[in-house]
């Protein structure tokens, strides 16, 4: 049967690493899709990719971005943010709705769907805002074409949504069907804290927008979930009591964690300041362990990078005029591989949390697997290769990233979309080629 067919491409010798653990095999492609696992040696392609040494992931897909377009392009655009996420090795993202103006309407959500289409280096789909205006309306919005689902910001943050009442995040949860997002900080709490503010310190954000703001809002989102009988997904967990407490939520909480807040503690304020400022903040080792211990027993779902740029001038302002957020999709690959290295995580785990576990809670249709029918999306890393994060080396536009001068080992050589390579050895070879996620629950009527 191999000797038949003809594949567009064949990937050859790689080391595979999907949903059945890792062993040698060549991958066919025909028509952008998965044909063939198994020993293609004596099949035909027209185009052959020698994958001798290096490891296949499933498509590294990263489900909180902000790429800031339409409205605060002088940070980031769909354009630059892609070319970060392809030279990371990811292969798709889901952008955040909080630009100028927010992805709150059928019509924003269009706009932002034409301006990607063919313009992003990578797949793509959209969060969108949720509001007390557009709450009644959550099921129809999130079937939209490109659109992730529905997000919720229960503690300010940057830009102009806020959800922090009961009665609006349950008219959300009430009408929507998919799982609905959120930034879960207590919004009564951070508004009464804010004179821990100290001028100067970015220390002092953690002791603001504490541990228990976080932990307050999760406890009274995870029981307004379950009165609803609603899926909820809680973004950038960040504090050991939430990681406790969610223990007991898993029938309907699913949890994503960052890379800062698994490679940073509060200890890094002292040399980073405001360049690590985010929402929720970089806090105290303890937490980090925590995190960490319960990625490793599988209560984490997925790993989302937060990539959230600012230029650098602004996140240069005294605290606290300097805005939270910071660059991640590029090194999340980069800073994750290192600890595959050091042998904290399994290539496996690695690939649960950025593919399959993407694939799992969001149903996204064809994507997260390498597995027959599934779109050819692959994240090609050498395991071996040692690198040096840099500034000089992003390609987000905001040009920095708090990891500057970071030695790791375990690099992203290769970025596939359905058989494409888009990126390959650091270099940009398949541009604009971006195409829009399809989810289950959304799927389009086809006859």
């Amino acid at each position: 049967m191999q000797g038949k067919t003809v594949f567009d491409v064949i990937f050859k010798k790689a080391i595979v690493v999907n949903h059945d653990g890792q062993g040698a095999r060549d991958i066919g492609v025909i028509a952008g899709r998965i044909a063939a696992l198994g020993d293609l040696s004596r099949a035909h392609a027209g185009e052959e990719i020698d994958c001798a040494g290096l490891y296949i992931l499933p498509g590294m897909i990263d489900s909180q971005v902000h790429f800031r377009e339409p409205g605060l392009e002088h940070k980031e655009d769909l354009q630059s943010g892609s070319l970060a996420a392809v030279l990371g090795g990811v292969t798709s993202v889901f952008e955040m709705p909080n630009t100028k103006p927010v992805t709150d309407t059928p019509e924003r959500l269009a706009d932002k769907m034409r301006r990607a289409r063919h313009n992003m280096h990578c797949d793509f789909a959209f969060w969108v805002g949720a509001t007390r205006a557009n709450a009644p309306l959550a099921a129809e919005l999130e079937r939209l074409p490109g659109a992730a689902g529905m997000k919720v910001f229960m503690g300010s943050s940057t830009g102009d949504l806020l959800l922090d009442d009961d009665e609006g995040v349950s008219a959300v949860l009430r009408a929507a069907r998919r799982r609905v997002a959120f930034h879960s900080e207590d919004e009564a709490r951070l508004t009464v804290r804010k004179n821990r503010q100290i001028a100067g310190d970015a220390g002092s954000h953690p002791v603001w927008r504490d541990a228990k703001a976080a932990l307050l809002s999760t406890e009274r989102l995870a029981r307004l979930a379950r009165a609803a009988g609603a899926r909820i997904h809680i973004l950038h967990v960040s504090t050991a009591e939430e990681a406790e407490f969610l223990r007991d939520y898993k029938d309907i909480a699913t949890i994503e964690v960052t890379p800062h807040h698994l490679s940073l503690s509060a200890a890094d304020y002292a040399r980073l300041g405001s360049l690590i400022q985010m929402n929720p903040p970089i806090r105290a080792a303890r937490h980090r362990e925590a995190l960490w211990q319960a990625l490793q027993q599988g209560l984490v779902d997925v790993l989302g990078s937060d990539h959230a740029p600012h230029t650098l001038r602004e996140k240069q302002q005294p605290y606290p005029a300097s805005p939270s957020g910071m660059p991640g999709v590029q090194t999340l690959a980069p800073i994750m591989l290192d600890y595959v290295n050091k042998g904290l995580l399994s290539l496996e785990r690695l690939a649960d949390l950025t593919a399959h576990g993407p694939n799992r809670i969001f149903g996204i249709s064809r994507k997260g697997r390498i597995a027959l029918g599934y779109d050819a999306d692959f994240t090609i890393i050498d395991l071996k290769r040692q690198g040096v994060i840099s500034n000089a080396g992003s390609g987000s536009k905001a040009g920095w990233t708090p990891y500057d001068g970071k030695k790791v080992q375990g690099w992203p050589v290769g970025t596939i979309i359905r058989g494409r390579r888009v990126m390959w050895e650091g270099e940009l070879v398949s541009a604009h080629g971006g195409e829009a996620v399809e989810f289950i629950e959304a799927l389009p009527r086809r006859p």
